[in-house]
């Protein structure tokens, strides 16, 4: 725990004027960004006496080792700032508002040349328009289908698509009407994307337009005594209808807004917005935080609107944003929302009328919110301390390992030997600093072992080696273990790779493993951090040099988290290992050439029709292929002719040798497509993978 006073500015080091600042802990990590209209006045509030201060911001300043601060010119630039650092650092004591789910949007692909309509999730993509977020993705699901009536925009994947192209035939929409086909000509891109634009309109809220003109043409046909188009219009309504009432109307003058509404107590804040457009709700979104700062209400609002619309532009931001209570001050909040929508945008508290009575519905939304969140979470923040606890007193460690990072081995029967590293922080998986490694058989210039046997005891004191020496490289290089005076030298303030020490490493294994991570540290002089064991078989934790393993009850908590922790090292290090194997089958010729990247390989492989032919050719027939220069082709010559090749495929139905032509067909890979999987390869693939 450090004294604030240690590293306190001097008075006059602080300037009068707006900022940003940046509070660091011991090994240079990030753990607070805070924006200041004034960092003279602001930073002098964090180094009064400590009883004055609030806890959360008492454990801050404890924890931080340094203070450092960058000028800028106006609080629109610091709020900016603020919000591109939290998003680049992640610091720990900032408001992090959490998602209990991941939001679907009803997503339309305006970037593909024809437009496809679908359910989205996730990090937003430029160039799609996006409606919602949505409760429930059947709830999408059956807004598009209502709608398919009017606007039959293509809602197919990319490979039905292409399949529909290169038959000729739709697919089952295209036969009922609910897709115009533009896979098979029914309509030109300009006429699909024509549709696609009127149903982007429809669901922005311009409703009235499409169901007048419905019924203008329905009134038209039935005069004209075309019955049967006229029922058919009759139905199209009645579907816009249908669809427009699974969003009730909340205000009558068809407001585009965005309602936030805040719950919250001494610990922890649940956030719910309401998204309005066209006086109707089109989507609503929830978020919880812990109170790791001491903040206002107007505080809370101000990070969730930044979360809101920092990634947001143009029609995105609504031009009215309604909040409970407004940020202090609000007036950088509102300069910053209006510069991202293009236009200005009205930030301010609703006082009376519909306004009014929908933000109380979003806090009572809110206030259900926060309920049913500390339901769920108040037994897991009991636990997952208690766990830490259990986990500390059984290790015999000074304190509870809030860091803990954890390794383990696989590979198959000796080949694609990889490693992995997870993080748990605070009992919880911080999957940002995830690690993982390749075993080579040597640490830096030192060969660890020789010949072809390659063990997991040998590849977990090579990784738990490459690991903490990169550490102690990230320290000497702040100049944390240099004599004398600290030689800091100036970073970008993100935690490097591997400069973050752990206070507990547990490896997946028995007591050799366990033995190997303790001498790799050993090795490297590091004595101040824990090693333990967890056994498979037994669930035994093992401890450096000790001859029996401590074995924690079954109902403990300790055990339950060191087993989600092994548990979640095996499958990371599992699905790298399986992707790393995959790649090795599927590697041929080409993969060796120097510089020669997939889009040349698949040019190549087209061009030619097989590497066979490929092999075969002149270096002057390599130049008439698109993209590939003499200097080029004359490395794939001789990379090919070093390249011995594979023997020929064989049918194992029919004991046929096939020709290279009819498995070097040029839609494959632009690996070699004349070397199938060896025949040993169904029974390696078999084979046990630990």
């Amino acid at each position: 725990m450090a004294d604030p006073s240690s590293y306190r500015p001097e008075p006059g080091q602080i300037p009068d004027s707006p900022g940003v600042y940046k509070f660091r802990d011991e090994h240079r990590r990030v753990i607070y960004v805070g924006k200041a209209k004034s960092l003279r006045q602001r930073l002098a509030n964090y180094f009064q006496d400590l009883a004055g201060l609030h806890p959360r911001t008492r454990t801050m300043v404890t924890t931080a080792a340094s203070v450092e601060w960058t000028v800028v010119s106006t609080e629109v630039e610091a709020l900016q700032l603020e919000y591109s650092w939290i998003k680049e650092f992640d610091p720990r004591f900032n408001v992090k508002y959490r998602d209990d789910k991941s939001y679907p949007y009803l997503a339309v692909t305006m970037n593909e040349e024809f437009p496809r309509v679908q359910v989205m999730r996730g990090h937003k993509r430029k160039g799609v328009r996006y409606f919602g977020p949505y409760g429930h993705a059947w709830a999408i699901r059956d807004t598009v289908d209502l709608l398919l009536r009017v606007f039959p925009v293509r809602t197919c994947s990319a490979g039905v698509f292409k399949n529909a192209v290169r038959t000729g035939r739709p697919c089952l929409l295209g036969y009922i009407g609910k897709c115009s086909a533009p896979c098979v000509g029914r309509v030109s891109a300009d006429e699909h994307r024509d549709l696609a634009e009127e149903f982007c309109d429809f669901m922005a809220g311009r409703t009235g337009t499409y169901i007048r003109r419905l019924e203008q043409q329905m009134t038209d046909a039935a005069d004209e005594m075309e019955y049967e188009r006229a029922a058919r219009l009759r139905d199209d309504v009645e579907a816009l209808k249908k669809a427009m009432e699974k969003s009730a109307v909340v205000l009558a003058d068809a407001t585009d807004a965005d309602l936030v509404a805040v719950a919250e107590d001494e610990l922890e804040a649940a956030v719910q917005i309401f998204h309005v457009r066209g006086g109707r709700v089109r989507g609503q979104r929830g978020w919880v935080t812990d109170k790791v700062e001491a903040v206002t209400t107007g505080d809370l609002v101000e990070h969730a609107i930044q979360q809101l619309y920092g990634e947001e532009t143009g029609d995105s931001v609504p031009k009215e944003v309604l909040v409970p209570a407004l940020p202090d001050p609000a007036e950088p909040v509102q300069a910053w929302l209006t510069e991202r929508r293009g236009s200005h945008v009205s930030l301010r508290i609703p006082q009376r009328g519909d306004k009014k009575a929908l933000m109380e519905t979003v806090r009572r939304n809110a206030q259900q919110s926060l309920v049913l969140h500390k339901t769920k979470r108040a037994s897991d923040l009991t636990t997952r301390s208690r766990a830490l606890e259990e986990i500390a007193e059984a290790l015999d460690l000074d304190s509870a390992p809030l860091r803990i990072e954890c390794y383990d081995i696989s590979h198959l029967q000796g080949d694609d030997v990889v490693a992995s590293m997870v993080v748990f922080e605070d009992g919880l998986q911080r999957k940002s600093e995830y690690r993982r490694f390749q075993i080579k058989g040597r640490v830096g210039d030192t060969q660890v072992w020789h010949g072809e046997g390659q063990d997991d005891v040998r590849s977990m004191h090579e990784v738990i080696a490459r690991r903490f020496k990169r550490y102690i490289a990230e320290k000497e290089k702040t100049g944390e273990w240099a004599d004398g005076e600290s030689a800091l030298t100036e970073d970008d303030g993100r935690p490097k790779r591997f400069a973050y020490p752990p206070q507990l490493v547990v490896v997946d294994g028995g007591r050799p493993q366990v033995a190997a991570a303790k001498k790799a540290l050993d090795e490297l002089g590091i004595d101040d951090i824990a090693v333990c064991g967890l056994a498979k078989r037994l669930e035994e934790v093992w401890l450096p040099g000790e001859d029996d393993p401590v074995v924690l009850p079954r109902t403990s908590e300790g055990l339950y988290l060191l087993q989600r922790v092994r548990d979640e090292a095996h499958r990371f290090a599992i699905t790298y290992q399986r992707a790393k194997r995959a790649k090795r089958f599927r590697s041929g010729p080409l993969d060796d050439v120097p510089g020669l990247g997939e889009t040349r390989k698949q040019a190549l492989i087209k061009y030619f029709g097989s590497v066979k032919k490929l092999r075969s050719a002149t270096i002057d027939q390599i130049c008439e292929v698109p993209g590939i220069g003499r200097k080029t082709a004359e490395t794939i010559a001789v990379a090919l002719a070093q390249a011995a090749p594979v023997a020929p495929a064989v049918n194992m139905a029919t004991g046929e040798i096939m020709e290279d032509e009819e498995y070097g067909a040029p839609e494959t890979t632009a690996s070699s497509p004349e070397e199938p999987v060896p025949a040993g390869a169904s029974d390696k693939r078999r084979g046990q993978e630990t």
